[in-house]
């Protein structure tokens, strides 16, 4: 395996990091990484590290943890807390004898008293009050003062929640299944294709790539970073598709180097991708890797261009990840 890496280009490099190397290892370091043989960073932008020794309650953010989960997920915690609220001043009610509440219809049952009572809770909490039931002994109002302290503080937590979700960018960027090593101006290029998966248009679209792989310094192996010099690293705006192209040149640290030596050394690279939306005009980020087992040779992309009519231009994005031998 060494043998192997030493046909990457780094036999003679210093085992300590150069002013040169400074900014390339996207903040991570290349001593937590040569550790590492898990990728870094996944498809779908999410990374791997792992911190150990944070406590809990100081390092947990509720807010930003309800902001980032999914639709599903965020109405699944609401409609618990709702349920589990109710039950719980249900059971207060319950604690407060049976007259403490009117209009109860079925005193002596304590499961049917028990369900007049949580849908009682349902009305103060959501302050509908139908009248049919109300409270009748102190600790009863007592509760009720409560239970509408918690009413009104939780619907507007949950309303906050829920336009800052709909009101928050994000992009929806979508990559190719692979990266592909394909001919490239009469050499070859490091190629993945991008296409915005949102109507919304996104403009300044700009794009860094980076690569992660082992290398030979001073006879030890170590992980060590590249930013790969790309074809243009940025559009004005995204309408169609874009194919990011790195041409690998004489200059480039993929020159040449095999698809099976980019798995031998471990390679991942690192897409990381700003815009700004144009409905918000804010700033959105995407990311995501591929890891060298995701990178193909000897093949081109699909041509993806199809004729809508009109004279005007259209891509099939159900083409994005096909390709084609060379």
């Amino acid at each position: 395996m060494s043998e192997t890496l030493q046909n990457l280009g780094a036999i003679s490099r210093p085992a300590e990091p150069t002013a040169e190397d400074a900014g390339k290892d996207l903040g991570i370091g290349t001593r937590a990484l040569s550790r590492s043989t898990a990728r870094f960073l996944n498809p779908d932008g999410s990374t791997n590290a792992v911190r150990h020794g944070l406590p809990f309650w100081g390092s947990l953010s509720l807010y930003h943890w309800l902001l980032s989960i999914s639709w599903p997920a965020f109405f699944a915690v609401v409609s618990a807390g709702y349920l589990l609220t109710n039950l719980i001043f249900a059971g207060g009610y319950m604690l407060c004898g049976e007259d403490a509440l009117q209009g109860l219809s079925d005193v002596q049952n304590p499961e049917g008293r028990f369900w007049q009572e949580f849908f009682f809770s349902v009305h103060t909490l959501a302050t509908i009050g139908y009248g049919t039931m109300s409270p009748k002994s102190m600790p009863a109002h007592v509760l009720v003062t409560a239970e509408a302290l918690v009413g009104l503080l939780g619907f507007a937590l949950a309303t906050g929640l829920l336009f800052a979700r709909f009101s928050r960018p994000t992009a929806r960027i979508l990559s190719s299944r692979n990266a592909i090593l394909a001919p490239y101006r009469g050499g070859t290029g490091l190629m993945f294709r991008i296409i915005n998966g949102r109507k919304p248009e996104l403009i300044e679209v700009e794009i860094t790539v980076s690569m992660g792989w082992l290398e030979q310094r001073d006879g030890r192996l170590q992980r060590q970073f590249h930013v790969l010099p790309l074809e243009r690293k940025k559009v004005n705006f995204l309408p169609l598709h874009w194919v990011v192209v790195h041409p690998i040149d004489a200059a480039s640290p993929l020159y040449g180097v095999t698809k099976e030596q980019l798995v031998l050394a471990q390679a991942e690279i690192f897409i990381m991708i700003t815009a700004i939306d144009e409905g918000s005009a804010q700033p959105v980020y995407s990311r995501r890797s591929y890891r060298a087992e995701e990178v193909l040779a000897g093949v081109r992309f699909a041509d993806m261009f199809i004729d809508p009519g009109g004279g005007r231009p259209g891509v099939d994005v159900r083409k994005l990840h096909d390709v084609e031998p060379v």
